[in-house]
């Protein structure tokens, strides 16, 4: 049961044809898998400059702190009593609906 010439050479384009087949198909979900992680970056990247601007709009001394100067205030005032009860009611109410 020998196979012609044309058959190998259906079959062998057939297998190249299925092959290209799976490099695209690893190809789209490689650029999903990429999407959905850059996009949860860019949410959380878009996130971080919302609430700096707010806390620059609230307190706009802080536009000339250093890094490290801002950094310092803002752990102390977390570190506050009353400020660690607020962040925690605030917390307990969006948990609660």
């Amino acid at each position: 049961m020998k196979k012609s010439r044309e058959q190998l050479e259906k079959e062998r384009d057939e297998a190249i044809a299925k092959r290209e087949q799976y490099q695209h198909q690893c190809q789209r979900l490689e650029n999903r898998v990429r999407y959905y992680t850059e996009g949860e970056r860019k949410k959380r990247n878009h996130r971080l400059i919302v609430r700096g601007a707010d806390v620059e709009s609230v307190a706009p001394g802080v536009r000339g702190m250093s890094q490290s100067e801002f950094r310092t205030l803002v752990e102390q005032i977390f570190s506050l009593p009353e400020v660690a009860a607020l962040v925690s009611r605030t917390t307990d109410q969006q948990e609660g609906g």
